[in-house]
């Protein structure tokens, strides 16, 4: 590609304060940004009013994309299907590469424009050594997003800007927003899963799909049975409340069997306690044969020292130095060296 205009970027403009303060940084280095509105639903007529608004605020042009159809394909049967088969899905995590990335890199494309960019709390960086393109923590740890960025390959990462990675927490991202007289910046957070309506949690999205999966049997870990539940889609593994209360004392949600619908559960927390995580669908940056990391099992924890290496069926295992509370299937783990992230996969049902 030989662009026409050098310093052009397409960016993910939600109408929310971090994409417009990232349009706001990246217009202060000069550079001539256009806001690309990803439509993922089809009807979201609110979201694309605002980041319309935004736009003609920021005075810049301004896209609009229905990315509905691939997504509904991509993302939302991915998320019915984890659910039914036991798993815990992160929507994000599939969408990032699949939808999100790919369409603002078809579109720089279409546009001449070399660069990428988004609101994400994150960083890029090129070893010349390695001759790599890597991500790596946003400077704020408290708004870090790099977990959700590991399946980025290198071909979007090195045309991917991220202006918020240099700041220093949300509240300096909304000061300079305020500043600069835009009138979404107190605008509060979006929601964690961005498809689902305004207070429908995913329990009810996906019953209002007409997705529902059969009853069946809450087990000891002998096998004993001790009552019935709603449907495995109800329940995630280390779950403590909403199991009912017929139970007699404290019970946690121990593992999740897909073959014969059972929920098996537990009364003594350290049961979820494990050291050993097994991941499959695995994305890494560097070769390795055994590797000291610092690895995190979900999106809110925080890493923790592990030993992983490569094992059969492409399969990599995590030894932690210390066990993890409650890793789940179909979350994801992923590896770090100090700042920078070196791998990831999916939690195999096997751990």
């Amino acid at each position: 590609m030989n662009p026409t205009n050098p310093n052009k970027v397409i960016l993910g403009l939600s109408g929310g304060v971090d994409s417009t303060t990232a349009a706001l940084l990246l217009k202060e280095k000069g550079l001539s940004v256009i806001g690309l509105f990803l439509d993922v639903t089809g009807c979201n007529e609110e979201g694309r009013h605002s980041a319309e608004n935004t736009a003609k605020e920021l005075n810049i042009p301004f896209l609009y994309y229905d990315v509905s159809d691939r997504f509904q394909q991509e993302v939302v049967s991915n998320f019915q299907k984890e659910y039914l088969e036991g798993r815990t899905p992160n929507p994000c995590v599939v969408c990032n590469p699949q939808i999100k990335f790919r369409t603002l890199i078809e579109v720089a494309n279409q546009q001449e424009a070399p660069f990428i960019a988004t609101g994400h709390y994150a960083r890029t960086y090129y070893d010349e050594n390695l001759e790599q393109w890597f991500i790596r923590k946003a400077q704020s740890e408290d708004r870090d997003q790099s977990y959700m960025l590991y399946r980025l390959p290198k071909e979007v990462i090195s045309r991917l800007i991220m202006p918020l990675g240099e700041i220093h927490g949300k509240d300096r991202v909304r000061q300079l927003a305020e500043n600069a007289g835009l009138s979404n910046a107190n605008k509060k957070d979006s929601q964690e899963i961005c498809f689902l309506p305004e207070g429908v949690n995913y329990i009810q999205y996906l019953e209002n799909l007409g997705v529902s999966a059969p009853k069946g049997p809450f087990l000891d870990q002998a096998g004993n049975p001790l009552g019935e539940h709603k449907g495995i889609y109800h329940y995630t593994i280390g779950q403590r409340k909403g199991l009912g209360d017929h139970f007699g004392k404290p019970m946690f949600v121990k593992s999740l069997q897909n073959e014969g619908h059972a929920v098996v559960l537990t009364d003594n927390e350290n049961d979820l306690f494990k050291s050993q995580v097994i991941s499959y669908n695995n994305i890494v940056s560097i070769p390795f044969e055994g590797l000291r990391v610092d690895a995190k099992i979900r999106y809110a924890a925080k890493p923790a020292p592990a030993f992983i290496h490569a094992i059969e069926d492409n399969k990599i295992e995590a030894l932690f130095d210390e066990p993890q509370r409650a890793p789940t299937p179909g979350q994801s783990i992923v590896f770090y060296l100090g700042d920078f992230v070196v791998g990831g996969g999916f939690i195999d049902p096997t751990t």
